[in-house]
Order: C-alpha cells, then sequence, then structure tokens
C-alpha cells in the first residue's frame, strides 16, 4: 500500500510534466511572424513615423498616424498563417478603442479581437484566427494625438519555408563583407553645418527603345518591354560586368560605366527620352553618413516594380514626391494636362542597404534593402550610395497618351548594373558622402569650395 501511495504522485507529476511539455512545445512553435515584414499604413504623422519602424524590431522607432479616426496600421506575412498571439507595445498615443483583423487579400477582414477600454503600454492579446495580412484597426484614440506604435508583433505558426540564399540566379561577392552591425550613430555636429550627404552622376541617354533587360532577361534579346539606356553604351541582353568595364560611357565622369535604365515613355506611339544630362543622384539613406561604402563591382538590382499599384507606388519606400510639371507635384500617376513648355519629372529612391553576400538574387531585389528610419536592417547591415533618378521627360499639354512600355505612370521602375572604376567611386563616396557634403559630378561643393573637389577638371582622379 504504501510503494502505491507513492506511485500515484509520482504518476500525477509525470501527467503534469507532459501537459506542460505538450504546452510549452506548442507555444515554442509560435514564433514571431511579422518582423521585416512589408507594412502599411492608413496614415502617417511625418517621414519619420512609417508603418515599417512598427515591425523593425526596434522599440525607439516607431509609426504614428494623423491624428483623426478611424486609422490602421498593416504588416503581410507573405504567406498565410495560423495567429495566436499579438503584441503592441504603444507610445503616450494609443488606441483606446481598437480591433486586431486578419485577411486572406488585404480586402476583406475578420475580427479576431475587440476592445473599447484599452489604457495603452505593452499588450500581449491571446487571439485565434488565420491569414496572409494582419491589422490593428483603430477606431477610437485614446488621446488628442494619433496613434503611435513602437512595435507591433504577430506570432503564430506558418508552413512557409525560408527563403533559399544559393542555386540559379544567385550571384556572389567575391570577397563578401562580413561581420557589420548596422550603424545606430549620429556623426558629431559641424560648422558648417552639413546638410547633404551626396554627389551627382549626370548622364544623358545612350541607347533607346530596345526590349532587352540584362538583369531580369539575361541573354534573351527582345524578352523586355522597351527600356530607355542610361550611362553605359553598350548594354544590351547580353551584358556583363566585363562588357561594361569594356565599354563607354554617356556620363559626364568617364569612370562611370555603369548601365542604368528605365520603361521607354511613349506618347501615344511615339517614344519620348529625357533631352540632355539626367541627374542620378548617389546619396546616404542612413543618418550615420561616414558609414556608407562603395557599391562592389558587379552590384545589380531593380527598384520598384513594373506591376505596381497606385497606392503601391505612392507607398513604396524609395517614393519621394511622384510626379511633377508646371506647378502640379506629388502625382502618383502621370497628369492628364501639364502647363505648356513644362517637363514631366519623376524623382524615385533605392534601397541602400546591403547583405553584403549577393550582387544579386533571383527577385533582383532581395540582396537590396530600404534602411528603416535611417538605419540597415539587421539582415542587410552594410550601408551603400542610396541612388536617386530624378528624371525630366520634354511632354507637355494634354498627356491622355503618355505612358511608360511597362504601364501607368506607377509602374516606373528602374535598374541599376554598378561598372564604376572602383577607385574613382570610393573617392566619391568618401569625399562626398562621407565627408558631408553636397557635390557636382567632379565632387565640388560650391558652398564649400574650401574642401576641394575629389575629380580634377576631366572628371578623373588627380
Amino acid at each position: 500500500m504504501h510503494k502505491k501511495k507513492l506511485l500515484a504522485p509520482l504518476a500525477a507529476l509525470a501527467l503534469v510534466s507532459t501537459v506542460l511539455a505538450v504546452t510549452q512545445s506548442a507555444y515554442a512553435a509560435d514564433t514571431l511572424l511579422s518582423q521585416g515584414r512589408p507594412a502599411l499604413a492608413s496614415s502617417t504623422e511625418n517621414g519619420e513615423s512609417p508603418a515599417i519602424a512598427a515591425v523593425d524590431g526596434r522599440s525607439e522607432t516607431r509609426w504614428g498616424s494623423q491624428w483623426s479616426d478611424p486609422q490602421w496600421l498593416r504588416v503581410d506575412l507573405g504567406v498565410t498563417a495560423t495567429i495566436t498571439q499579438v503584441k503592441l507595445e504603444w507610445e503616450a498615443a494609443y488606441a483606446k478603442a481598437f480591433q486586431i483583423q486578419t485577411s486572406p487579400d488585404g480586402n476583406a477582414w475578420t475580427t479576431i479581437y475587440s476592445t473599447t477600454t484599452a489604457t495603452g503600454g505593452k499588450q500581449t492579446l491571446a487571439v485565434n484566427g488565420s491569414g496572409r495580412y494582419v491589422r490593428m484597426y483603430g477606431t477610437q484614440r485614446g488621446t488628442g494625438y494619433g496613434y503611435s506604435l513602437y512595435e507591433f508583433q504577430v506570432y503564430g505558426t506558418s508552413s512557409s519555408t525560408p527563403p533559399p540564399t544559393d542555386g540559379p540566379g544567385y550571384v556572389y561577392a567575391n570577397p563578401p563583407v562580413t561581420g557589420v552591425v548596422p550603424s545606430t550613430a549620429t556623426p558629431p555636429a559641424q560648422n558648417p553645418p552639413v546638410t547633404h550627404r551626396e554627389f551627382q552622376a549626370n548622364c544623358s541617354v545612350s541607347r533607346t527603345n530596345l526590349g532587352d533587360d540584362p538583369i531580369v532577361f539575361p541573354n534573351l534579346p527582345g524578352a523586355s518591354h522597351s527600356h530607355t539606356f542610361m550611362g553605359n553604351r553598350t548594354t544590351n541582353a547580353m551584358t556583363t560586368l566585363a562588357s561594361l568595364q569594356a565599354g563607354g560611357t554617356s556620363c559626364i565622369t568617364p569612370g562611370d560605366k555603369t548601365g542604368y535604365w528605365m520603361p521607354t515613355l511613349f506618347n501615344g506611339t511615339t517614344a519620348v527620352q529625357p533631352d540632355g544630362p539626367q541627374v542620378i543622384y548617389y546619396k546616404s539613406g542612413v543618418i550615420d553618413y561616414t558609414s556608407v561604402r562603395p557599391f562592389p563591382p558587379g552590384l545589380r538590382y531593380v527598384v520598384g516594380s513594373p506591376n505596381s499599384t497606385l497606392d503601391e507606388f505612392r507607398n513604396h519606400p524609395g517614393a519621394v514626391e511622384g510626379f511633377e510639371c508646371g506647378d502640379l507635384t506629388r502625382q502618383w500617376d502621370i497628369p492628364a494636362n501639364c502647363v505648356a513648355g513644362s517637363q514631366l519629372n519623376v524623382r524615385f529612391q533605392a534601397p541602400s542597404c546591403w547583405d553584403g553576400i549577393h550582387l544579386d538574387t533571383p527577385d533582383h531585389k532581395s540582396h537590396m534593402a530600404y534602411p528603416i528610419v535611417g538605419v540597415c536592417p539587421a539582415d542587410h547591415p552594410v550601408a551603400v550610395p542610396m541612388i536617386e533618378f530624378k528624371m525630366a521627360w520634354p511632354v507637355s499639354g494634354n498627356l491622355a497618351n503618355v505612358r511608360f512600355a511597362s504601364g501607368r505612370g506607377y509602374s516606373f521602375h528602374y535598374d541599376v548594373y554598378n561598372a564604376w572604376d572602383p577607385a574613382v567611386l570610393a573617392a566619391l563616396t568618401r569625399h562626398c558622402i562621407n565627408g558631408g557634403l553636397q557635390c557636382n559630378p567632379r565632387g565640388f561643393d560650391q558652398y564649400k569650395p574650401e574642401r576641394g573637389a575629389a575629380l580634377n577638371e576631366r572628371y578623373e582622379l588627380p
């Protein structure tokens, strides 16, 4: 009897241990699904509070909305997932009434949590739902300000597999850049103050109306929509780094043999080319501009997408001010009319954080990322120059028939295939970007002439 009495507690203990093990195992299977995923919001308070800041894993950055109801923040998990927990870390401006909602497509939403008595702070919500998209939908603010979230974390299980890092379409840097930690430093103040961290690469059209794209469709002549090429004069479907390095250039700086291209603009059936040198900025996209490194030879990527919707183009992290002409600004499609004699302009910025490993990936984007509130993400830690296209086309008046070869205005995108002379690019990066100057193609800042230039009057290294 005595032994039997001892066995019962042991059996019970074993049962409890089994239950705990199952519970802990189930909990351990629930992973953070939202961090670093694409995010979108109904509005933003200013340029320093983007949607992506709420899913970056950094408690010092935040998403902030306009001061009105309702507002929402949405994260795209990439695939349908089972959602078991949502954590919210509010700034002082919180939601008193809000819902957590899921959706398979970003259109039809199902509420899996609702409250009208929230008090802000840190909230951990046990939920039960599924969807690819998860959003916080705020209906009543807790203060007179907007909604402000430091972090929006979605936990659950997903059938997705980690993306591959090797195989067809992956091109490796040799050598890779490893051991880099994204800089969160703020460079010390200078006198006179630093207002820009950039230099220009002024390049004219070099090839026109060519249906080639050596990044997306290598070795397949005519497989792409029509492109307008700038910079290297040899760019075609068969282009390689070696062929670019051996080619000539339409850029003012002879050392810039990079291939730049974008969809051709049409007015009806007539192709319209930018007239004269176009401005291609090389800037710092991060706060610590002293941490920016030159591109490695052969780095290539696509900026934007020909398949963008208007909302995606408007909310793209590379969007600057959309299309402009005359007195019109911030147009997210080509305007129907522009003042006679004006030009159609667009500005669009490229990602400036590199994974340090790949010169290209199968989607021609995954090896690059945009900074989040001025800091590169941990999986893309290497800060490189941020390219900004500033293009101008000589079209005005009635633009009803003006479009890109890729479609509507919001399909605008461009490609970059780096073939700079490494020493020239390093000199301009060091002098202008790291030095906090506003340089012309020579690397000369007219507002700080005492700092000199990186290149001589022939735009070559002295």
